[in-house]
């Protein structure tokens, strides 16, 4: 089984964007000044943190970026072995990686806030989380959706501009339909920050927060094959 192609690929595409952002507010907000999708940001906070600047840990740092680049590895492994035996890897790589979305959540429940959390249980919050993002990222390429990496906007958002009237380079897409798509790619990942600082702000406890992420992913895997008929059925 395929992805589904068309609305309903950027869909869901799009709702695996606005967790990501759900999940790094979490992860920054709560879990110490670390991200677990935005690896880029990780790489320059460990930089600072080395340097002895601005206060940023490096522990958790290391401990994000080593199991995110674990669940790439294990993302590929999985999913190029299911789609060589002709399985469904992309609902089963979203399952997954709510399953280990489940774990994080897991990892700190019944702690109370998150501050009062032990270092392992932050690092093994973190780890998990990175995981999941790691595999989501090897879904994300596979798939290969313009415009919707659902963890990275920088690349959306010179697109967005560049390809509108405002730069109006045709190269980029001016004078195409994407404008749309990239407009819902940079939303859904403001949307999800915001959603999860604002869940965090109301006090919400952040394995609840990670556990929601969890069941959003989860519940998307299994719309996925429905969507998938409903293309096959429609060509």
């Amino acid at each position: 089984m395929e992805p589904p192609s068309g609305a309903a690929l950027t869909v869901v595409m799009v709702c695996l964007t606005v967790v990501t952002g759900v999940l790094d507010a979490a992860s920054f907000l709560t879990l110490g000044h670390v991200f677990t999708a935005t690896q880029t940001g990780n790489l320059l906070f460990l930089g600072f943190g080395i340097a002895g600047q601005g206060g940023l840990p490096v522990v958790a740092t290391v401990v994000s970026l080593g199991a995110f680049l674990v669940g790439a590895v294990a993302g590929a492994r999985l999913e190029s072995v299911l789609a060589t035996r002709r399985r469904p890897w992309f609902p089963v790589a979203l399952l997954v990686e709510a399953a280990l979305l489940a774990g994080a959540a897991a990892a700190c429940w019944g702690s109370g806030p998150a501050r009062g959390l032990t270092v392992g249980q932050r690092c093994a919050a973190i780890a998990l989380m990175a995981m999941a993002m790691g595999m989501r990222n090897v879904t994300a390429m596979r798939v290969a959706a313009p415009d919707l990496t659902t963890t990275v906007e920088t690349r959306a958002m010179t697109a967005l501009v560049s390809g509108s009237a405002l730069g109006g380079d045709r190269l980029l897409g001016y004078g195409s339909h994407a404008v749309p798509r990239r407009l819902s790619s940079v939303g859904a990942m403001l949307l999800g920050g915001l959603l999860g600082a604002w869940l965090i702000g109301l006090g919400t406890r952040t394995p609840l927060v990670v556990l929601l992420a969890a069941v959003t992913v989860a519940a998307t895997a299994l719309l996925v094959p429905g969507l998938a008929h409903g293309r096959n059925a429609d060509g």
